[in-house]
């Protein structure tokens, strides 16, 4: 049976919102796992940590597993003794966004994330050999890639199949210089952005997304025609990264999905009315550009 995983909030939702999010997750979403932590900016760590045992301890009664999940870019020394700490939690799956995260976690069972660059067998073997039970693939991979990773893994491997796609992390704040503040000055001004703040070519054509120091796809992920494909493959966990949208209704619909009971057209459809405004793609995944939606018979 495939199993679906919640992949952590990446914007800046007010700690509130973020913990009612996660209450709810638990208490109403189909969900196997669900990741929480921060992954973009520990400028936004502070805020929700008074939160997390009380999440934690939701989320674990309703039977989901839970993740924690770990920064991107570690850049200070704080950030890294914030790592330190994280990896020697007990009881829960780390997931290693960073690869000295995973360094820390040699030596136990860990999840990795899909900011990590694992794009071949060699890679995959090294974090399976110090301890990697769970590796969730870069979103730009084809499901060719995927299907020869599959084949030699002894990790569970995931693939994003929802949501804006996570491409790259920067020292920069993109969302500060927007508004001509500095980083160091920022006023926490991506928390503007829920969904993230969408970047135009001088056409004026969509083209990214922005979240902090974060660049993201501006279309949302949608691999839910191409769910049994990847299976086949040996794809056995889907990652719906959350957006500002009824995510609990998002999971029941990629489980029915999974299961069968819902036709991709359906499906599509379906997303289109929870999603409004959002564009959906997932070229990546047949090996053409990422911001082109291939229908399920191409």
């Amino acid at each position: 049976m495939s199993k679906l995983t919640l992949g952590p909030v990446l914007f800046n939702w007010q700690p509130e919102k973020l913990r009612d999010f996660y209450f709810r997750m638990a208490d109403e979403a189909d969900l196997d796992s669900v990741c929480v932590g921060e992954v973009v900016c520990s400028k936004r760590t502070p805020f929700f940590t008074p939160f997390l045992p009380d999440v934690i301890e939701r989320l674990s009664a309703a039977g989901k597993e839970v993740v924690l999940s770990s920064l991107a870019l570690i850049m200070t020394e704080r950030e890294m003794d914030g790592a330190r700490e994280l990896a020697a939690t007990e009881g829960l799956m780390v997931e290693a966004n960073d690869v000295s995260v995973a360094s820390l976690l040699a030596g136990r069972p860990f999840a990795v994330g899909p900011v990590v660059n694992v794009y071949n067998e060699g890679t995959l073997a090294c974090l399976e050999s110090i301890g990697a039970v769970r590796v969730c693939l870069p979103p730009e991979l084809s499901a060719a890639v995927m299907g020869r990773l599959a084949a030699g893994a002894r990790a569970e491997l995931e693939v994003q199949a929802f949501g804006r796609l996570p491409l790259a992390i920067s020292a920069r704040c993109y969302a500060a210089r927007a508004r001509n503040l500095a980083k160091d000055g920022c006023q926490y001004v991506c928390a503007d952005d829920p969904d993230g703040m969408a970047v135009e070519t001088l056409d004026e054509d969509p083209f990214l997304a922005v979240n902090g120091t974060q660049t993201m796809s501006y279309h949302y992920m949608d691999l839910s025609a191409d769910l049994g494909r990847l299976r086949q493959l040996g794809i056995s966990r889907f990652r719906l990264s959350p957006q500002d949208v009824d995510m609990a209704a998002v999971a029941g619909l990629f489980r029915a999905a999974l299961a069968g009971r819902t036709a991709p057209a359906e499906m599509g459809a379906r997303l289109a009315e929870l999603c409004p405004g959002a564009e959906f793609a997932n070229g990546y995944v047949h090996g053409r550009p990422g911001h082109l939606y291939v229908e399920a018979d191409d």
